[in-house]
C-alpha cells in the first residue's frame, strides 16, 4: 500500500512537477528546432552553460531575473555558432551539436575555476522563493502541487502554451513548421529558409539554457558539473515521445519527472532496504524508454529534419 500513499500524496506530485519545470523549457527549445529542420545536440551543454551563467550573474550581483536573462542570452549565444555552422553552411548536425556540447561544458569549468580559483565548494545564492497562488494553491492535492511553485515553473508551462499557440496559430509557426517538412515550399512564397532555420535555433537554444538555469536558481541555489546530468539528452527522447506537438511534449516530461520522484520515496520504503538502490535509479529511464518505444511507433517525423536545405537545389 505504501506506493498508493506516495501516489496519492501532494508532496509527490509536487515534487514531480518541480522536476518536470527545467525538462519543459529545454524539449521546448529542442521541439522548436526539429520542427524547423534542425537536430540540435547541442542541448546537454547549453544547459550546463545556462546553469552556470545564471548563477554566476546572481553571485556577483544580479537579481535573479537577471540571472535568467544572462542565462537564456548565453544559451542564445551558442545557438547562434550552432546554427551558423549547420544552417548557412551545412555541416553535420550530429557532429556540431555533440562539438558545442563539448564547447559549452568546457567553457563552464574553465569560466568557474577562472573566477572562483580559490573555492573548493560552490557557494550558494538565494534562490526563487515558492510563490503560492492565492486561492488556487488550497485546493485538496491539485493545490500544492501546481500552485505552490516557484515563478520559473508557472513561466515553464506559460512556455509551453506559447509554443504551442506560436506553431499551430501564426503564420509564423506554420512557416517554421513547413521549414521543416518542405523548405522547397518555403521557399517558392519567398521566404527564408536560412533565417527561419538559425531562428528556431537560437530562441531554442535559449529556452534550453533556461532550463538550465532553473538547477541553479530554483532548484539548488549552487552551481556543480554534475547537475544537469543528462537531462538534455532526456528532453530529446522526450520530443520524440510526444511526436513533436507541446502539449504531449509536456505530458512526456510529467510523466519522467513522477518516475523519478517516485524512485526517491521508494528507497525510503521497506522495499528500498531489500534492493540495491542503483534499481530505482534505473527505474524511470527504463520505464522512459518503454514508453518512448510505444508512443514513438505512430509519431510522424518532420520530413527535412536534418537535411541541409540549398537554395536553388531541388
Amino acid at each position: 500500500m505504501e506506493i498508493f500513499d506516495i501516489l496519492l500524496s501532494a508532496t509527490f506530485w509536487a515534487a514531480a512537477v518541480r522536476i518536470a519545470s527545467p525538462l519543459i523549457f529545454a524539449t521546448m527549445g529542442e521541439l522548436i528546432c526539429e520542427r524547423a529542420g534542425v537536430l540540435n545536440l547541442g542541448i546537454e551543454g547549453i544547459m550546463v552553460i545556462g546553469a552556470f551563467c545564471g548563477w554566476m550573474a546572481v553571485y556577483q550581483g544580479a537579481d535573479l531575473w537577471g540571472g535568467v536573462g544572462v542565462a537564456m542570452g548565453a544559451g542564445m549565444l551558442f545557438g547562434l555558432l550552432h546554427a551558423t555552422l549547420t544552417v548557412p553552411f551545412g555541416l553535420s548536425q550530429h557532429v556540431v551539436g555533440l562539438g558545442v556540447t563539448l564547447l559549452a561544458t568546457s567553457t563552464s569549468s574553465f569560466a568557474y575555476r577562472l573566477m572562483l580559483p580559490e573555492v573548493t565548494s560552490p557557494p550558494k545564492i538565494e534562490p526563487f522563493a515558492v510563490w503560492p497562488v492565492p486561492g488556487l494553491s488550497e485546493i485538496p492535492l491539485i493545490g500544492p502541487a501546481l500552485f505552490q511553485q516557484t515563478p520559473l515553473t508557472y513561466a515553464a508551462f506559460a512556455v509551453a502554451g506559447l509554443t504551442a499557440l506560436v506553431l499551430f496559430r501564426t503564420p509564423l509557426g506554420l512557416a517554421l513548421r513547413a521549414a521543416g517538412e518542405n523548405p522547397a515550399a518555403v521557399d517558392a512564397q519567398g521566404l527564408s529558409v536560412t533565417g527561419l532555420r538559425m531562428g528556431a535555433v537560437i530562441v531554442g537554444s535559449g529556452l534550453m539554457a533556461v532550463g538550465g538555469a532553473f538547477l541553479t536558481l530554483s532548484a539548488f541555489s549552487s552551481f556543480f558539473f554534475e547537475m544537469v546530468n543528462g537531462r538534455g539528452w532526456i528532453c530529446i527522447a522526450l520530443v520524440v515521445f510526444g511526436a513533436w506537438k507541446p502539449g504531449k511534449a509536456v505530458l512526456g516530461a510529467l510523466l519522467f519527472a513522477a518516475f523519478d520522484a517516485l524512485q526517491v520515496r521508494m528507497q525510503q520504503t521497506p522495499l528500498g532496504q531489500a534492493v540495491p538502490y542503483q534499481v530505482f535509479l534505473m527505474m524511470p529511464y527504463i520505464l522512459s524508454i518503454l514508453a518512448l518505444i510505444l508512443m514513438s511507433r505512430r509519431a510522424e517525423v518532420p520530413a527535412a529534419l536534418m537535411t541541409p536545405f540549398n537554395k536553388g537545389e531541388r
